[in-house]
């Protein structure tokens, strides 16, 4: 069985947002993704070129349909054609059954950016950070740039999206971190092995009405001090310096 047209008008169609909600499904490209997410992903469809779907036998989906490299072309989102490509259900994952007492987690308020919002999955994934809650207005998880840009690291990082403000007020006994030029060093102030740590949109930064939850404001310092340097940091490369401190402290027992 071929990739027909019909397919390829799905494929295309979970680039919008509604249609993804109305499938709850969502596209995967390229085999690493694919690979990744077939280990933790209900899969729909895979569609792939005759060489990968014979040198693996074992790939499984309710579909599993064989295209050419024109067919792939007319479906992807990249701009060079995988030679496979998948339809995922999205992971059926319940916030109030989540257990972040015990644990660090990241909080996303507004990140617009799917490139940005890829890397800081993959961030978390790394330091072994296995939840995420993002506010409703940042961008959705399962966008195909975002599900990308994760390369892979979706399928082991729990991303919700939800209340925000109403999920912190929830959350109020625990540390609830952010980063902000009013704040403490990072590198001197005393950190937890628990609770959550707040990023903002690469705009506005943290919203208003989630800086009033904030229980522990964190300066990222420029060097040295005195020195003229860019107004901010990227907010991925934020994620990435503050997940990283947070580690550190807890590698070496230093918390």
């Amino acid at each position: 069985m071929s990739l027909s047209k019909s397919k390829i008008k799905y494929i295309r169609s979970l680039n919008e947002k509604k249609f993804r909600n109305e499938h709850n499904t969502f596209v995967a490209e390229g085999t690493k993704l694919v690979f990744d997410l077939l280990t933790t992903c209900r899969c729909q469809l895979i569609a792939a070129l005759p060489s990968i779907l014979s040198s693996h036998p074992e790939l499984k989906a309710e579909e599993v349909v064989t295209a050419d490299e024109n067919e792939l072309k007319k479906a992807t989102f990249l701009k060079t054609a995988p030679p496979i490509m998948a339809v995922f259900y999205r992971p059926s994952r319940q916030i109030e059954k989540t257990d972040f007492d015990n644990r660090l987690s990241l909080v996303l308020d507004g990140i617009q950016d799917p490139g940005n919002m890829g890397a800081i999955v993959r961030i978390a994934d790394w330091f072994g950070i296995e939840h995420i809650i993002s506010s409703y207005d940042t961008v959705d998880i399962f966008n195909p740039k975002t599900v990308q840009a994760t390369m892979g690291a979706i399928a082991r990082v729990n991303v919700f999206h939800t209340d925000l403000v109403e999920f912190l007020r929830q959350q109020s006994h625990l540390p609830i971190y952010g980063t902000f030029l009013e704040g403490d060093d990072i590198y001197s102030t005393a950190l937890s092995d628990n609770g959550f740590i707040v990023m903002g949109s690469e705009g506005r930064g943290i919203g208003s009405e989630t800086k009033k939850l904030i229980n522990k404001k964190l300066f990222i310092p420029n060097f040295p001090e005195a020195r003229a340097t860019s107004e901010s940091l990227n907010v991925a490369a934020a994620t990435a310096i503050t997940c990283a401190e947070f580690r550190r402290r807890a590698r070496y027992n230093l918390l």
